[in-house]
């Protein structure tokens, strides 16, 4: 990657969902884990919930250990300056909009199925979370322009 292009990338990205224990923090792991510390991920919900351990075994199957992620909303985050939030639901979205009603901040929708609604056997349960873990690495690694080390 050039610089210039280096220089475009965002300092600070939110991730954002309806209960931050399944898409958002999928993806800010998923983030971090690419990035290191270059850029700044956090995630929040609407509102939190407890951590999804089909996430967490999705997660692992990919060597990213999210087991130890924290569920957060919107108001516990300890800062609200980011350079863009990615929301994954709707009602994110909404919540974001309203967030940054007075913020100079890129708010960008994800539309990204919540697999805690597939029904049916463990594995048809988990290959729902794998279906949207892969799908969220494509869009962070196109936003942010990721290539692997030694790459042009």
């Amino acid at each position: 990657m050039t610089g210039a292009a280096l220089d475009t990338r965002p300092k600070s990205v939110l991730f954002a969902c309806s209960l931050n224990a399944v898409r958002s923090p999928m993806a800010e792991a998923m983030a971090r884990h690419l990035f290191g510390r270059q850029i700044y991920f956090a995630s929040a919900g609407v509102r939190p919930d407890v951590l999804d351990p089909f996430a967490v075994a999705a997660m692992d199957e990919i060597g990213i250990d999210i087991s130890g992620h924290k569920p957060k909303s919107f108001e516990d985050l300890e800062d609200a300056s980011f350079d863009v939030i990615i929301t994954l639901s709707p009602e994110a979205h909404h919540r974001a909009l309203e967030f940054t009603r007075t913020l100079a901040v890129q708010v960008m929708y994800w539309p990204t199925i919540d697999p805690t609604a597939v029904e049916g056997t463990r594995e048809q349960r988990l290959a729902s979370y794998r279906g949207v873990r892969d799908g969220l690495m494509k869009r962070v690694k196109d936003l942010l322009d990721w290539r692997p080390m030694g790459s042009i």
